[in-house]
């Protein structure tokens, strides 16, 4: 089985008309909650979409962007992601290469560039700070030709992230005469599970979507040993939840959905954060189970701007009250849009068939089932660091 996640997040920015020290584990959950945060904002105004986000990528934006606000607008920054990217920017040089490394076994690729209006002068310490911390190329744009600079952003980002996202922005989101930069991050990630899914066991099942129609979808499935578990939230609804490794051991994904079929998704996202999903990896034990698990595809573009806005990132994309002085001191910037794209591709033929796949066990007695047939989350996580590169709520595959 073979998942593919790709994700880029972009943010546009136009011309008007609090750190102590953390460890390298905390310090990247802080920024995985942001992005945690910013999926539970958009949950709530669309509780019945499929939704895909990569926490890991709305940081890298917003860690760039930090490096070239002044004023307030850093310190609103500062405060929703509590943690200043310069007090920091050793570890976090340090994570995002060991997210990258070639040690996972599993494909992880992470680009980060800033498109530049072509005579834009860009003050130096943004410039080879964002090359340090975040290993960003700066990039020319000729954005008087809104359809020419949106092709080039376009081919930067199909490339980055192996053709899976083709297209990003449209030439609409540019203004020919006011953007001056635009900042983009992709995450690709491919991977291999540990234990196979044979295709001679996917089956049609009945998956009851999140607005109560029954449909009949593709479902892998397999009997093997999984860590999994069950817990709470505060106001007493159960859920369950299993982690499903991949070959290279570093990463895994993980997916919960609520015990009881009648208890809504939405009811335990907000409980949901790297605090929590911590919990889940040191409570979880090994047991033979056989899991059931859609196939699917599911593609999501959405707008950050308002979910960010209601954590309290507001300056930045007010014309009147933006400060990037550090970015430039020429002209007045401010953040038009951030956006995202993310797209998830499953099937099964990225199994990887060789003698040390975990035998499939012969089951004794009947073995519990971890039956993933109504609305789920799941979470691709870099296990080493508590990176979550990827996030999502499936509610029709």
């Amino acid at each position: 089985m073979n998942w593919h996640f790709p994700f880029f997040l972009v943010a546009s920015v136009t011309l008007p008309s609090v750190c102590s020290q953390f460890n390298p584990l905390s310090l990247e959950e802080l920024g995985s909650d942001t992005g945690i945060q910013v999926f539970n904002q958009i949950v709530k105004s669309q509780p019945h979409d499929n939704i895909i986000i990569s926490p890991h990528g709305i940081a890298s934006v917003l860690g760039m962007l930090q490096l070239g606000a002044d004023g307030r607008t850093k310190k609103q920054l500062t405060t929703v992601m509590r943690y200043g990217v310069n007090g920091v920017g050793k570890m976090l040089k340090k994570i995002n290469k060991a997210i990258v490394s070639k040690k996972n076994k599993d494909i992880v690729m992470v680009a980060n560039a800033v498109f530049v209006k072509n005579d834009s002068k860009m003050e130096v310490p943004f410039v080879t700070r964002n090359k340090d911390v975040f290993q960003c190329e700066v990039r020319n744009a000729n954005f008087e030709d809104p359809a020419s600079a949106c092709a080039s952003i376009n081919a930067w980002v199909r490339n980055e992230t192996q053709g899976m996202i083709d297209s990003l922005l449209s030439p609409d989101l540019l203004n020919g005469v006011l953007t001056r930069l635009v900042l983009v991050n992709a995450v690709y990630f491919k991977g291999l599970w540990r234990s196979r899914f044979l295709p001679e066991n996917t089956k049609k099942r009945t998956f009851v979507a999140a607005d109560g129609k029954s449909y009949q979808v593709p479902m892998l499935a397999q009997l093997s040993v999984f860590r999994c578990g069950s817990t709470s939230t505060p106001s007493g609804l159960w859920y369950n939840f299993i982690e499903l490794p991949y070959h290279g051991e570093s990463i895994s994904m993980l997916i919960a959905l609520p015990t009881e079929s009648s208890v809504p998704l939405s009811a335990i996202v907000p409980h949901i954060s790297t605090k929590t999903i911590d919990s889940w990896v040191s409570t979880m034990v090994p047991k033979r189970v056989q899991v059931i698990l859609p196939k699917f595809t599911a593609v999501a573009q959405t707008d950050l701007k308002e979910p960010l806005k209601v954590l309290g990132i507001t300056d930045m994309f007010d014309p009147s009250k933006a400060n990037f002085a550090k970015i430039t001191r020429s002209e007045n910037l401010h953040v038009s849009h951030i956006l995202q794209k993310a797209k998830i591709e499953v099937s099964e033929d990225g199994t990887k068939a060789s003698a040390a796949t975990t035998a499939i066990l012969i089951a004794r007695s009947s073995p519990p089932w971890f039956i993933v047939d109504r609305p789920f989350l799941f979470f691709i996580r870099h296990n080493p660091t508590g990176a979550v590169l990827f996030m999502g709520q499936i509610n029709k595959p």
